[in-house]
């Protein structure tokens, strides 16, 4: 079986730091899903408008060249456990494919670029290849019950996010900084890097976000 991308989406991550660990995570953040141009026939998306949520099969592009082994150490454990890879979502697997459920926020039919999805809380970077989409469906789709494994036993923390007024009135507008302060409460380094001197940079929106952590606040420097 040979199987195809059918589109990319568009979103406002250039590199893997920063994006979600896990899709709607985010809410406010904003993609395009754009169709190749073989598939950029309008029907293909009839019925699409009744559904509120998606399912996309997308391929982890940027680990193309990474080897995948049987055990792997989710950051989320610390970076010191080791887990079976089918027991996580590491993107290192031997069919790089990753799962993600989106909102739908609007889908336009008739664009420069064929019909394009608007999706909201999407966990992908820029240019991802999406190799399907499939409607969410609830009374199939969730599992209010299901046993995660060691997923049940992590916590959620979120970072306070400390951003000056004079920065965020310079950039309110520019960019969509609450979105951005959506993916910074999630904090987005490695769960093993804990240095409150260490600044990071985040490609977003085409801009470098440099902040710093200590404790649960994180302080945004300075947006470039």
């Amino acid at each position: 079986m040979e199987i195809r991308p059918i589109a990319v989406i568009r979103t406002e991550f250039s590199e893997k730091f920063g994006v979600p660990r896990q899709s709607g995570l985010a809410s406010g953040l904003r993609g395009r899903i754009v169709f190749n141009e073989e598939y950029r026939n309008p029907r293909s998306l009839r019925g699409l408008e009744d559904f509120s949520h998606l399912w996309l099969i997308w391929e982890f592009s940027a680990n193309r060249n990474g080897d995948w082994h049987a055990e792997v150490r989710p950051p989320r454990l610390g970076g010191n456990r080791y887990m079976g890879v089918f027991a996580t979502r590491s993107p290192f697997r031997p069919n790089p494919l990753g799962l993600s459920c989106v909102e739908i926020d609007h889908i336009e039919s008739d664009t420069p670029e064929g019909p394009v999805i608007y999706v909201k809380g999407a966990d992908l970077m820029d240019g991802t290849p999406i190799y399907d989409i499939k409607p969410y469906i609830r009374y199939a789709d969730s599992r209010p019950d299901a046993l995660c494994g060691y997923v049940d036993n992590l916590s959620e923390s979120a970072l306070k996010v400390n951003i000056s007024d004079s920065l965020a009135e310079e950039w309110r507008g520019r960019i969509d900084l609450d979105a951005l302060i959506q993916v910074l409460t999630l904090d987005p380094r490695p769960s093993y890097q804990n240095d409150p001197d260490r600044i990071y940079g985040l490609s977003y929106c085409g801009c470098n976000v440099r902040f710093r952590v200590e404790g649960d606040v994180l302080e945004v420097i300075d947006i470039e």
